[in-house]
């Protein structure tokens, strides 16, 4: 008979055998908001489901049969356009669904995937929105992206489109190698960096759909990034929710800290140089 694995506010709370759970549950020892799993189920449930006069010890049986993953995974038998669709709606509408269905090993070619179409979509339709946007005389927004080198807007717009996944690519890679050491420093790193990536492409895909909505789009797309990224390391990693959302929140503070500090000296170079000026005048 397989155990049963428990978790418990994102964090892995124990195995457990099928009366453990149901004399567990009837005790309190554990909760009805507890998700457990055992090999051969495709996904996290809550507990009470999996001791239900339905739930036999055949169904606890070890199974070597891998999880279904995101529908993405699966688009060879779904359609490429369908499983795309389907995965976005599931990340942005039930994150915790999906990045429990999430792989978190298995290749990194569909997260990278993934994450590069979204992106790359998302990217182009933003700049070109923003093109059009400042065709329209007395528009008070200014990208200075469209003035590099004295070029036309519209070339520079194409040339940032060709080169878009190329900077995705690194974006994803470094991001992640981040945010996993940041995991690492707070104890929350259960996998390895592959998982890490995985989310953080999975959430660049869909996150940054959000940026084609003119104006406000880039913060939404911002605030759905630090949401998507916190629950998808705290379930692949099976860590603490807390843990997964220090590691997401440290390399802006870090950053926060550095440009502070970087005011705070340019400031008082100036102030040194122009006393300095002072003194010899």
């Amino acid at each position: 008979m397989a155990l049963i694995h428990v978790a418990r506010d994102g964090a892995k709370f124990g195995e457990f055998t099928f009366d453990q759970v149901r004399d567990g549950l009837a005790s309190g020892e554990l909760r009805a908001t507890d998700l457990g799993w055992h090999s051969g189920m495709t996904e996290w449930r809550p507990l009470p489901e999996l001791v239900t006069p339905a739930a036999t010890d055949q169904s606890l049986v070890v199974s070597t049969e891998a999880g279904t993953g995101l529908p993405w995974e699966h688009r060879d038998e779904i359609g490429f356009f369908s499983s795309f669709l389907h995965t976005v709606s599931l990340l942005i509408t039930r994150p915790g669904e999906a990045f429990t269905r999430m792989r978190p090993e298995g290749g990194l070619m569909d997260p990278l995937l993934f994450g590069l179409i979204g992106g790359c979509v998302a990217h182009v339709v933003s700049l070109f929105c923003q093109g059009l946007l400042e065709s329209i005389p007395g528009y008070p927004g200014d990208n200075p992206l469209f003035h590099l080198f004295g070029l036309n807007k519209w070339i520079v717009l194409l040339i940032f489109s060709v080169l878009s996944p190329v900077f995705l690519l690194l974006e994803y890679l470094i991001g992640a190698g981040i945010v996993h050491l940041c995991l690492m420093l707070v104890g929350g790193a259960n996998r390895r960096f592959e998982t890490t990536l995985r989310v953080v492409s999975y959430t660049g895909g869909s996150a940054n759909l959000f940026s084609m909505i003119p104006v406000c789009g880039w913060l939404v797309g911002l605030v759905y990034v630090l949401i998507l990224e916190t629950i998808g390391l705290s379930r692949a990693h099976q860590t603490t929710t807390g843990k997964a959302l220090l590691a997401v929140l440290l390399p802006i503070f870090v950053c926060c800290c550095a440009c502070g500090l970087m005011i705070v000296l340019g400031f008082g170079s100036l102030g040194a140089f122009i006393e300095y000026l002072k003194q010899q005048n």
